[in-house]
């Protein structure tokens, strides 16, 4: 296990002090439980016979597991766990796309104390190879669709000692997870159990170049988020959260898995997103609160569905994060749907959600927090944490000016995993920096209403003017006749980086050139108005509907001489 040996004294103060939140320090627990298992047993003894977890697959099955049968699962998990000579601290994989049986390995794994990394299958071996050889892998579940790809990698690995299938039994030689755990205890009393301060999760954050960076969070992470996150969305015993997010991100793993567990809910998870299935899910199951990402309401709002087929009586807000929520999209989906979109905003090295807009906004407040700054607001601070506006020299901004968005609090990770140099800039003001840009504004009582404008590693600087490019896709996403389209800025000879723009058509409709560069030229200044148009059919983007706009760069390459004018742009 890496220790901190490798970071100076003052990160480490630095840290200790961006895990703090208004001067208590993570070990003054706002949490009551000693650790994840702890929850889930209270939970169990509490909730016994009532529902946990629904699953529904891609083939229309459906499962359900009250909490004592999932917390028996969980427990022979754990078992199993141990008898495979995984320690607390271990380092465990799972390889699947959405199924309950990663829900019961990720809690199993927490239970024992070994921590969890998730490993995303739509990224390419050599990215999946790295993130089991950085972190030390010692055993992997893989849905059987993967076992082969996982076998192509072994050699490679010499941490790996246990690939356990799971699903359809593919390869003889190999534990098959069902059979495995179906002969094992189904209680399970840890030997040495894990504490708040305990490693729970690995994530590695997609970048767009190099190597991934492990994001580390214990077991209190976990918990004090998803406290914060059921609390703010005043979650109850009697309400369903629904997933249809990756269990290989915090999102799926924080918002839908770990709050409904903390208010003793029920987790709703769909093996996928499907547009025909979705509304009809969240009818059947009475569900109360769904999460997603800007990427899935765009593709709802296009779907042209029958809402008077689904009973919605019980549904009361979308959380919506995770990737760039424009003005338009979300005045579009509200007024479609009429369902409150609460925004929010987090990182993977803050645990998940680090604000939300209020709950109990009136639809006036609401809708002018949504759209009259420019920039959807993603509200305000979770009690379990503060944000700022920082300049690049770690000074606090006042309200309206742009910077960089600090976290601090307990949901902050413990560091990045074997990445001094990385630390060290990242808590150098002794708070973690986003590396996004935003504002803030006071409401009436005093609140800050946080915005993010655009990723400072994304800024398009022209002429040596920052331009955010949200502000641009905001009227690239307004324009009739786009399905989806994003700033790119891109190198130019003559102003270091000019604006592009990379667009998708609505099917059917054809639009040219000119016709996006006039629309935007309309609503914008020449010097943020796009100058070149790429037609595409896919915006590249995460598994969590993050844009990838550095992905797009190289279509650009061609224009890098042309000097643009007024007169010449688009020429």
């Amino acid at each position: 296990m890496e220790t901190l040996a490798g970071l100076s004294p003052e990160t480490v103060e630095r840290i200790r002090s961006a895990r703090s939140v208004r001067d208590v320090p993570p070990s003054e627990p706002l949490v009551p439980y000693r650790n994840i298992g702890d929850l889930l047993e209270q939970q169990t003894d509490r909730l016994e016979q009532l529902r946990f977890l629904v699953f529904y697959s891609d083939d229309g099955q459906r499962l359900e597991f009250s909490y004592r049968e999932f917390f028996e699962q969980a427990c022979q998990t754990a078992n199993y766990l141990r008898n495979a000579g995984i320690a607390p601290g271990d380092r465990i994989a799972v390889m699947s796309f959405n199924h309950a049986d990663v829900v019961v390995q990720y809690f199993g794994a927490f239970m024992l104390g070994a921590v969890v990394v998730p490993i995303n299958a739509g990224e390419d071996d050599r990215r999946i190879l790295f993130t089991l050889k950085d972190s030390g892998v010692r055993l992997a579940f893989v849905r059987d669709i993967y076992i082969d790809r996982m076998l192509g990698l072994r050699e490679q690995l010499p941490d790996l000692r246990h690939i356990i299938q799971v699903g359809v039994k593919a390869h003889s030689s190999l534990p098959h997870y069902p059979w495995e755990i179906a002969r094992l205890p189904a209680t399970f009393k840890a030997t040495t159990p894990p504490s708040l301060e305990s490693e729970a999760l690995l994530v590695y954050t997609s970048g767009t170049t190099g190597n991934p960076k492990g994001v580390l969070l214990d077991q209190y992470n976990l918990l004090v988020d998803a406290m914060a996150i059921a609390e703010w969305h005043q979650l109850a015993e009697d309400q369903r959260v629904m997933c249809v997010l990756p269990l290989h991100h915090v999102n799926g793993i924080v918002v839908t898995l770990m709050t409904p567990l903390y208010a003793g809910g029920t987790v709703v998870l769909n093996q996928r997103f499907h547009v025909d299935k979705f509304f009809e899910r969240i009818s059947a199951e009475k569900v109360s609160v769904v999460s997603v990402v800007p990427t899935l309401l765009q593709f709802l709002v296009h779907a042209k569905l029958d809402m008077e087929a689904y009973k919605l009586a019980r549904l009361r807000h979308f959380i919506c994060g995770a990737g760039p929520l424009t003005v338009e999209l979300a005045a579009k989906f509200e007024q479609t749907f009429q369902i409150p979109i609460i925004h929010g905003y987090g990182l993977s090295e803050t645990t998940c959600y680090s604000c939300f807009l209020p709950v109990d906004l009136s639809p006036a407040e609401h809708k002018a927090w949504i759209s009259k700054h420019g920039f959807p607001s993603i509200g305000v601070p979770l009690p379990s944490n503060e944000m700022a506006i920082h300049d690049a020299e770690g000074n606090e901004l006042p309200e309206g000016e742009k910077g960089e968005i600090v976290i601090r609090g307990h949901n902050v990770m413990t560091r990045y995993f074997q990445n001094p140099e990385v630390n060290e800039a990242t808590f150098v003001h002794g708070w973690f920096r986003s590396g996004d840009e935003g504002f803030f504004r006071y409401d009436d009582t005093g609140r800050p209403f946080f915005f993010i404008t655009g990723r400072i590693k994304e800024l398009i600087i022209r002429g040596g003017v920052n331009i955010s490019p949200f502000e641009i896709d905001e009227i690239l996403m307004g324009m009739p006749g786009i399905h989806a389209g994003i700033a790119v800025g891109f190198e130019n000879e003559w102003y270091g980086e000019e604006v592009g723009a990379f667009v998708k058509v609505k099917e059917g409709l054809e639009l040219t050139e000119q016709q996006v560069l006039a629309y935007c030229r309309r609503h914008l200044p020449f010097s943020k108005s796009p100058k070149v148009v790429v037609f595409g059919e896919d915006v590249p983007a995460t598994s969590t509907g993050k844009y990838q706009r550095t992905l797009c760069r190289e279509l650009f390459a061609k224009w890098k001489a042309v000097q643009f004018s007024e007169n010449l742009a688009g020429q």
